[in-house]
């Protein structure tokens, strides 16, 4: 069951040539971070482009229920009427993340530093995720949460009423839980510290840096120092979401795997920190090409356009690159499944804890379509079978993951046999337009019980 009613079986079919323009939504990072930002600020902040699946309205509905007046005025424009800084009022009811790991963890992270109490809840995908992660630095400014064990949700957050800056170094790449730490350290005197020793995506440093908060960053050798002023007064802005990569990934990577494809996606964020999966589908030998490159809301942008690539070789995945494409793993291995010679992909121990273990299920998703497929704890590899020789044939799991259901609609557009999924509905977490987007390229998706 979807933690948002009843499952939707699906099936992709394989499709004649994909062509056309792909529209895809805001950026889901920086639509989250633009809600919480805003509501952090005095005065209006505006944003267009934001993306409206259910993930991103779920944080809209907690930052109101927080105290901050958020309009939502049609068209993906919207008004956030912000509090300030440690201005969060106490919610009166518990706050539904549906299925956003990062709306829970940024959330818990921005109210953790005023003296409220709040109870956080989501679906029965995000109930089963780790929030000690995010729990264990949030105690070192002096918080207090209380949650099922494990550290699991539904869990209630104290939030210190006389918080300390804190130094942390995060133990895992995660941008979640360095973007917590920050948000924390708003409302903390004096300068909170962030050490990565991998860099993750970093929206988080350039919107807190636009929003007028003093913050540093400087590579050094224990890795990557963050440094946050505390209290500063946050500047409302007038924000345009950049279209987020994770999504322009599935059009893109329909295109090189259908023959005959020419598919243009418009508009795409190509943020260093989240860009990986396009250098790597360029050094496997795909047919991408980025243009009309340029600046937009300090995140760099240009229109990506994808061609059928039947000649993609396998390769070894650089490790250092996981953090910038974390998220786009599962639909690289469909990638790979369609190239010639095995793809190995490692350092991505991150996979395990997302909205599902996405190894586990890409690769029994995977071997049910004729795939042969190695892992170990924090790797995998895919034995390509070339551009014609994807059987497919099989029902893939898709647990609760958007994007390991995403992943096998694109794989049915160019396997020789449909693919199908037992349940789509979490699609419409980040990628609502999703059905309809493929469909005007030229993609056959049917949903199996309508």
């Amino acid at each position: 069951m979807s933690g948002h009613g009843t499952p939707i079986p699906m099936t992709s079919r394989r499709a004649n040539a994909l062509t056309g323009v792909a529209e895809v939504p805001g950026d889901k990072s920086i639509s989250h971070r633009s809600l919480i930002l805003g509501a952090m600020a005095i005065g209006e902040t505006k944003i267009s482009g934001l993306l409206e699946g259910e993930d991103v309205l779920d944080t809209a509905k907690a930052m109101q229920a927080f105290g901050a007046e958020v309009i939502n005025h049609g068209g993906g424009e919207w008004s956030v009427f912000g509090v300030g800084v440690g201005g969060f009022a106490e919610p009166e009811n518990v706050i539904d993340c549906g299925n956003s790991g990062t709306g829970v963890r940024l959330i818990m992270g921005a109210m953790a530093t005023s003296p409220i109490t709040a109870t956080f809840t989501g679906d029965a995908s995000l109930n089963k995720r780790p929030m000690a992660r995010v729990t264990d630095p949030l105690a070192l400014f002096g918080t207090q949460s209380v949650g099922r064990s494990g550290g699991r949700l539904p869990m209630t957050i104290i939030g210190a009423a006389d918080p300390v800056p804190v130094r942390y170094t995060v133990p895992v790449p995660s941008a979640q839980v360095k973007s917590a730490v920050l948000l924390a350290g708003l409302n903390a005197p004096g300068k909170t510290v962030v050490i990565e020793k991998e860099a993750t995506r970093d929206h988080s440093e350039r919107m807190l840096a636009g929003f007028g908060a003093e913050i540093t960053t400087e590579d050094t050798e224990e890795g990557r120092v963050i440094t946050l002023t505390g209290r500063p007064e946050l500047k409302p802005q007038v924000i345009a979401v950049p279209r987020d990569p994770s999504s322009a990934a599935f059009p893109v990577c329909a295109a090189l795997i259908t023959p005959g494809s020419d598919v243009l996606v418009p508009g795409i964020g190509l943020n260093p920190t989240r860009a990986g999966l396009f250098y790597t589908l360029q050094d496997m030998g795909a047919d991408l090409t980025f243009e009309n490159e340029r600046l937009e809301g300090g995140e760099p942008v240009a229109d990506l356009r994808a061609k059928f690539s039947p000649n993609m070789k396998g390769i070894e995945v650089p490790p250092e690159r996981a953090a910038s494409m974390i998220d786009e793993y599962p639909v690289l291995s469909v990638v790979a499944s369609f190239a010639t010679g095995t793809t190995m992909m490692a350092g991505v121990k991150e996979l395990r804890v997302k909205e599902s273990d996405r190894i586990d299920a890409m690769a029994k998703g995977l071997r049910a379509n004729g795939i042969t497929v190695e892992e170990g704890e924090d790797w995998w590899s895919v034995e390509g079978c070339g551009p014609e020789g994807v059987k497919g044939g099989g029902t893939a799991q898709s647990f609760l993951d958007h994007r390991i259901a995403m992943s096998f609609m694109v794989m049915g557009m160019g396997a020789q046999n449909p693919v199908s999924v037992d349940d789509g509905s979490p699609i419409a977490t980040s990628f609502p337009i999703f059905e309809p987007l493929m469909a005007k390229l030229g993609a056959h998706i049917s949903r199996d019980n309508h």
